[in-house]
């Protein structure tokens, strides 16, 4: 969904933090605000809403944001730095050799558990937030990095050796964001996020099989829709 917001606004920090108490002012507010977007959405996070919420006084919160959008760029940076977190040890095993199968459940856990934390929030900061563009090259820094480690899992794994492994790599990892982003943040009714990831971890398995038969030799390839051998 495209942000309907205006786009040049200042969105980086006035000042950043330089001891505990102000650390601890910059928290407050960044976790105010987080609840506040959470619950109210964009257009009625006000700045004083914020203040209010994080028990500062505003003009201590304009000290380090100059309006919302900044405070929202921020918490993009600190989702980044936690989902980073999260997928840590499960980037660890694949870099130590684990085996592509039996790490991909556990990512999927992971990325799932970051999205449902908070919906709300996630669809104001990721649907709704310009990003500055050193904030997208962060945000496709990891990617790059997971891709690179799916793709070394997976030649490792996987028989016959795939003939793109960083292209097979690139459409596993954006299969997992996007159904992970679209199925999280507006779940079907009834259903669970860890019926999800089960759901995405059965997708993406089944699109990694199909991968490795195209490539098998001597394998048959899937027969034509009968229209199309009715028009031939």
């Amino acid at each position: 969904m495209p942000s309907t917001r205006i786009r040049n606004r200042r969105l980086e920090p006035r000042k950043l933090p330089k001891q505990p108490r102000s650390e601890a002012t910059v928290r407050a507010i960044l976790d105010a605000a987080a609840q506040v977007f959470e619950r109210h959405g964009y257009a009625a996070a006000t700045t004083n809403r914020i203040a209010g919420r994080a028990g500062v006084s505003i003009g201590s919160l304009y000290q380090y944001f100059p309006n919302k959008d900044a405070i929202l760029v921020a918490l993009v940076h600190r989702h980044v730095a936690d989902s980073t977190a999260a997928l840590q040890p499960h980037l660890q095993r694949l870099g130590s050799g684990a085996r592509w199968n039996d790490v991909l459940p556990d990512i999927v856990d992971a990325m799932v558990a970051t999205h449902a934390l908070a919906p709300g929030l996630h669809r104001v900061l990721f649907e709704e937030t310009p990003l500055p563009s050193t904030l997208r090259a962060e945000l496709q820094r990891l990617e790059d990095r997971l891709v690179d480690l799916a793709a070394g899992a997976l030649a490792a794994d996987l028989d016959p050796f795939p003939a793109d492994p960083h292209l097979c790599a690139r459409v596993v990892i954006n299969t997992i964001e996007g159904l992970t982003h679209r199925l999280v943040l507006r779940p079907p009714p009834g259903v669970t996020p860890e019926a999800i990831a089960r759901e995405i971890t059965e997708v993406v398995r089944a699109y990694i099989q199909a991968r490795t038969r195209r490539q098998r030799p001597g394998s048959v390839p899937p027969a034509a829709p009968r229209s199309a051998r009715l028009r031939g």
